[in-house]
């Protein structure tokens, strides 16, 4: 005789769960991050709710992952507007994102949720991680000072020292870095074509949003191709 036994929680459990870790938690720090893994598909009611509960619980962040890559932009920013404005307690905690990168998209999402109100990324140098990888941290600090007057927000992060960071992190990893990868890669300061080195040559900003020297490189390549006429 085969007996099965299946063990199906309720969501008032789960809550009950996470208040009783998050109490637990706090015997030992002040400062406790809570997950909402795959917050990207959850309901967003039932989002809310947990939220809520966490930051009763004394979370004094809560963290909204993009875990499996799923949202677009527009969605995600939505979920964290709608976080600001349904959960009551919300001020009482940093709002903190977390996403991958299955869709290429990690990056975007983490720049709408900034504008809806997260005040903490997390993210990995040239975007590593699981399967497409993680936000590449490098995107976004680069994204936030070149763009600085719309996002508006800072971060107090030595961005000279993004290259030299990047370089160690692939050689440290074995993990190369794609030629066309945005910033770090090596073709990013280097122009091929007639009228872009014609216009770099006249005036760098033609071309360049940001500079070399911003993250840490010394110059410019210019590259003798069939292009350059």
């Amino acid at each position: 005789m085969h007996i099965k036994h299946k063990l199906k929680s309720s969501f008032n459990d789960i809550l009950a769960l996470a208040s009783h870790s998050i109490k637990h938690a706090r015997h030992y720090t002040d400062d406790v991050e809570f997950f909402c893994e795959d917050a990207g598909r959850t309901n967003p009611d039932n989002l809310c709710r947990i939220v809520e509960t966490a930051i009763n619980s004394g979370a004094t962040t809560i963290n909204i992952p993009g875990t499996v890559g799923y949202t677009i932009p527009a969605q995600f920013g939505n979920i964290i507007k709608d976080l600001f404005n349904q959960v009551p307690n919300i001020d009482k905690a940093i709002i903190s994102v977390h996403c991958h990168n299955d869709l290429g998209m990690a990056v975007a999402n983490f720049i709408t949720a900034i504008q809806a109100g997260a005040r903490q990324v997390e993210g990995t140098i040239n975007g590593l991680g699981e399967r497409a990888g993680n936000c590449a941290l490098e995107e976004i600090i680069m994204a936030i000072k070149v763009r600085q007057k719309m996002l508006a927000v800072t971060t107090n992060i030595n961005q000279q020292e993004i290259y030299r960071t990047s370089q160690l992190v692939s050689n440290l990893c074995n993990a190369p870095i794609p030629a066309n990868k945005a910033i770090v890669g090596s073709n990013v300061f280097s122009h091929s074509s007639e009228i872009h080195q014609d216009g770099i040559l006249k005036n760098r900003e033609t071309y360049e949003i940001m500079t070399p020297a911003s993250i840490g490189l010394r110059e410019t390549q210019l590259n003798l191709t069939s292009r350059s006429g």
